[in-house]
C-alpha cells in the first residue's frame, strides 16, 4: 500500500501540528496534538487550509477524513493557554478568527467528499471544523459542546451558519445560548451526527463508507457537492460587516477577560455584560 505521511507544520511535536497520511483512496487530515487533547494552537489553524488543498489536490485521494491524533479524543478546542496573547483584544481576536475562518472554508469548499470521524471530545473550533465537513462519524461515548459563551469569546459567524444549516436555529440556539455538553445520542437526534458506532468499529466502518463513495464518479460527487452547498445556503442574506462588529464587541469586553481568566485558573467566571 502506498501511504505517505507528512506534517503540515514544522514546529516541534508538543507544540502541535497538522499532519497528511495518504491511504489511497483516503486522506487523513489528523489533528496531532495529543498531550492537550488535540486542542489546535495558532499555528495548527495556519497549516489546516494548506494540508486541505494538498489532499484535495493529490489525485491518489478520493476522500478526506479529519480526525484527530490518538484513540482518545477528537478536538478539544482551540488552545485557550494562547488567549491571552493571541485573542488579548478585538484586533488580535480579528485575526485569529480569520485563521479560524480560513480553516472552515478549505473543508467547506474543497471538492472531494469530507468526513469527521468523531471519538470523545468535539468541542469549540472542533466542532465547528466537524460541521465544515460534508458527513460527521461518531463514536458512542463521546461528547460535544459550543463553550463560547462561557468564555466570553465571538465563535466564526460562517461557522454559526454551518452549525445552524446541521440542526435548525432553535438547536443552535440552544448549544450556544447553554454552553452544555451532549452526548452522541442527542448529538445524532439533533442532526450534528448523520451515523454513530460503537468505539470499536468507527474506523472500520469510517474507512468502509470511505472507500464506498471513492468507488463511485469524482466528477459526480464534486457537482452534486456544490449544488446541495449552493442550495444549503441559497437564503443566507446576513450583514456580515455587522455580525463581525458584535463579535468584535465580545473580545473587547471585560467578560473576554474574565472568561479567559476563569478558565485557566479553574473556577467559574463572573459576567457583567460589560
Amino acid at each position: 500500500m502506498n501511504i505517505s505521511r507528512n506534517a503540515s507544520q514544522g514546529d516541534a511535536p508538543s507544540a502541535g501540528r497538522i499532519t497528511r497520511l495518504v491511504e489511497p483512496p483516503i486522506g487523513w487530515l489528523i489533528i496531532d496534538n495529543e498531550p492537550r487533547r488535540n486542542a489546535i494552537s495558532l499555528d495548527m489553524w495556519k497549516a489546516i487550509p494548506a494540508a486541505v488543498r494538498e489532499l484535495d489536490q493529490n489525485d491518489q485521494v478520493r476522500v478526506i477524513v479529519l480526525r484527530g491524533a490518538g484513540d482518545q479524543t477528537f478536538i478539544s478546542g482551540a488552545d485557550i493557554s494562547e488567549f491571552a496573547e493571541t485573542r488579548k483584544n478585538a484586533e488580535c481576536a480579528r485575526a485569529y478568527e480569520n485563521e479560524n475562518s480560513a480553516a472552515f472554508d478549505a473543508l467547506r469548499d474543497c471538492k472531494k467528499p469530507t468526513i469527521a470521524m468523531i471519538r470523545g471530545f468535539c468541542m469549540g473550533g472542533g466542532l465547528g471544523l466537524s460541521a465544515a465537513c460534508d458527513m460527521r462519524f461518531a463514536a458512542r461515548g463521546s461528547c460535544f459542546s459550543i463553550p463560547a459563551a462561557r468564555l466570553g469569546i465571538g465563535y466564526p459567524v460562517r461557522a454559526i451558519g454551518d452549525l445552524t444549516a446541521l440542526m435548525g436555529p432553535a438547536r443552535t440556539k440552544d448549544l450556544f445560548f447553554s454552553a452544555r455538553r451532549i452526548d452522541a445520542e442527542e448529538a445524532s437526534s439533533i442532526g450534528l451526527v448523520e451515523r454513530l458506532f460503537e468505539e470499536n468499529e468507527l474506523e472500520t466502518e469510517t474507512r468502509a463508507y470511505a472507500q464506498a463513495l471513492a468507488a463511485n464518479a469524482p466528477l459526480v460527487l464534486h457537482a452534486a457537492k456544490a449544488a446541495i452547498n449552493e442550495v444549503a445556503f441559497a437564503n443566507v442574506t446576513a450583514d456580515w460587516s455587522s455580525l463581525n462588529e458584535l463579535n468584535d464587541i465580545c473580545f473587547d469586553s471585560e467578560d473576554f477577560n474574565e472568561g479567559r481568566t476563569a478558565f485557566l485558573e479553574r473556577r467559574a467566571p463572573r459576567f457583567t455584560g460589560r
